[in-house]
């Protein structure tokens, strides 16, 4: 039987002014290291393909995607991204739309699958943020109920920073499933009701977070979901710059040990995507999303 396939975004690096906070060298430096250690095993990685209009059109306002495919938003849209708009830009957020639906659709049929990016929670129906230009998981998560490959989808939301755009865009859609865990007082700082929100206090440590991990992930589960889609953010590490937990290097690898465990033996198809991380220096993040892969590659067996 072949060993599925994971995607990555092949496109250049956005053209960013210089010491702008968003790390963009991140996903180049962990496609590198994911290839030259062989973290995926034998699992084939493929570039994303790009998300459709029609795609888009499942979780964006026509009159958004229109204005940032051909780069008419306004200054004050784009400083709510966070990033300048450019072709690269673009480029780059259709591949991670596509990226996580591809991924969605593999973990589906071989059980696992996953994109060395997306996780892009922050992007709303009418509105991008937070340095998310379309949002990849309610996309996928759309399409794939749209088109009846599945019935029910949870996301399971590891981000530190919560999944307001996943709240607002999937809040009447009952065959989906929403788990936020997240820093209470950490961006966004007006929350969007999820199906669960677990807030964690500043300096939450490894004990405590991983407790709450078990109780959403229970949620989750209970849910009885056809497709888990997780957003496996580096951004609870206790060195990262936008933060504000105190989550060790071995404290996320437990975090991705319990989620990738429980998910094979209850037989539960899992997608992965990367979610946040801006640490300084940015290998500390990258190395924490190598170990989510590595991760990957041992429970799956690839």
């Amino acid at each position: 039987m072949p060993a599925p396939r994971f995607f990555y975004p092949d496109t250049p690096e956005l053209p960013l002014p210089d010491k702008h906070r968003f790390p963009v060298s991140k996903y180049r430096l962990l496609r590198e290291k994911v290839v030259s250690e062989r973290l995926l095993g034998s699992a084939t990685l493929l570039p994303s393909p790009p998300a459709s209009i029609e795609q888009l059109l499942r979780a964006h306002s026509a009159e958004y995607v229109t204005h940032t495919l051909n780069g008419t938003l306004g200054q004050k849209e784009q400083r709510r991204i966070g990033l300048p708009w450019s072709t690269t830009l673009v480029r780059r957020s259709r591949a991670a739309v596509g990226g996580s639906l591809a991924a969605s659709r593999e973990a589906f049929v071989e059980g696992i699958s996953g994109q060395l990016a997306g996780g892009t929670h922050h992007a709303h129906r009418d509105f991008g943020s937070g340095y998310c230009v379309f949002n990849d998981l309610a996309v996928a998560s759309l399409t794939l109920l749209a088109e009846g490959v599945v019935n029910r989808v949870a996301i399971l939301d590891l981000d530190v920073h919560q999944g307001d755009g996943n709240a607002a865009i999937l809040s009447d859609e009952s065959a989906v499933f929403v788990a936020s865990l997240h820093g209470e007082k950490n961006f966004p700082f007006r929350k969007v009701a999820s199906d669960l929100d677990i807030g964690l206090a500043d300096g939450t440590e490894d004990e405590a977070y991983l407790t709450a991990v078990a109780e959403a992930y229970e949620a989750v589960t209970a849910f009885k979901p056809d497709l888990l889609l997780y957003l496996a953010g580096a951004d609870p590490l206790d060195v990262d710059s936008l933060g504000r937990l105190s989550v060790s290097a071995d404290g996320l690898r437990r975090r991705d040990e319990y989620v990738l465990n429980q998910s094979r033996a209850i037989g539960c198809p899992i997608a992965i995507v990367a979610g946040g991380g801006y640490a300084k220096p940015i290998s500390d993040t990258v190395n924490a999303y190598a170990e989510t892969w590595s991760a990957a590659r041992r429970i799956y067996g690839l």
